[in-house]
């Protein structure tokens, strides 16, 4: 059986906490902490985060006001981050705006 995707698509709005498992995609906008043990999280080109983001993988297209923490983290060209990064592997692509520390390893 397939890994089930919990999407949350553009125009919906979330405001509290978000815990999920598996992998999830957001491209809408959460004011809130997103969680998870060790799913994958996508930030999408259209989403707007304002929170602390913690999860196994987290690749970023969009915008992020937080923390993220994770095994793995992406930024991709057009993503823009307003928080401090903690992550075993990070890559981060050029054109990917990044204001905070990252602390990468351990």
């Amino acid at each position: 059986m397939a890994t089930p995707t919990n999407v949350l698509s553009s125009g919906i709005e979330i405001t509290g906490s978000v815990r999920f498992a598996n992998d999830m995609i957001v491209d809408g906008k959460i004011e809130g902490e997103i969680s998870s043990d060790k799913g994958r999280l996508t930030i999408g080109e259209n989403a707007s985060i304002k929170g602390d983001i913690s999860a196994g993988e987290v690749k970023v297209y969009g915008k992020i006001e937080g923390k993220i923490t994770a095994q793995r983290c992406e930024l991709n060209n057009k993503s823009r981050i307003n928080g401090d990064i903690k992550s075993k592997v990070f890559s981060m692509e050029e054109g990917a705006q990044l204001s905070g520390r990252t602390e990468i390893g351990g």
